[in-house]
């Protein structure tokens, strides 16, 4: 239940996302149906033809690409309200990042996957999505941006939930926490500006 819920959160606000990338684009109602539902399933699609899970987990449930449709016809009309398009997106993004890390974790979990593949469909689930929207909207992908906090936040949750099942705590519980942990430090990032260190190159000594 927990999982079927998960998937269609992330696929609510990926779309949302989606479609706010397709606003700032300035795409036509197709092209925000397509960049919403592009950006809701890509992560989960990837992570269920790596694990060989079939059917895909939107071919398995008919309703979750007209849910990342509805979301898209949403901000097709909405869109034009909103303040800063890109400060939605990315906090809708935050949120997005976090409900689809726990999905793909649990996902992996259910399969009785090991702990490195978990990690890898948490981390695949969260952020591929995401990555495929900004190449088509061609935008930098904010996986890709300097320093920023986003591929670890996944990381860290879907470590988090596997500390939590190492603890005795039940894989519901694991996963809430996979959630807050990932979003917790993707908001961080947002309104702290945490931060990796990232690499310089040394000027060359002079001879």
């Amino acid at each position: 239940m927990i999982l079927s819920v998960l998937d269609y959160a992330s696929v609510l606000v990926f779309a949302l996302t989606g479609a706010l990338a397709a606003s700032r684009a300035q795409l036509d109602i197709i092209g925000f149906a397509f960049l919403a539902s592009l950006t809701a399933v890509g992560g989960g699609t990837l992570r269920d033809l790596l694990l060989d899970r079939n059917p895909v987990f939107w071919i398995a449930d008919p309703g979750i690409v007209p849910t990342a449709c509805g979301a898209a016809l949403l901000v097709f009309f909405t869109a034009h309200r909103m303040e800063s398009r890109l400060r939605w997106l990315l906090w809708l993004d935050s949120f997005a990042l976090a409900v689809a890390v726990a999905a793909g974790t649990g996902v992996a979990l259910a399969l009785d996957q090991p702990p490195v593949i978990v990690l890898i469909m948490g981390v695949a689930t969260g952020c591929f999505g995401g990555l495929m929207r900004d190449v088509v909207a061609n935008e930098v992908p904010v996986i890709l941006r300097q320093g920023e906090l986003y591929a670890t936040a996944a990381l860290a949750g879907a470590g988090a939930a596997l500390g939590l099942l190492e603890l005795g705590l039940g894989r519901d519980v694991a996963l809430l926490g996979c959630a807050g942990v990932t979003w917790a430090l993707r908001a961080g990032s947002l309104r702290w500006g945490w931060m990796l260190p990232v690499y310089k190159s040394r000027p060359p000594r002079e001879k």
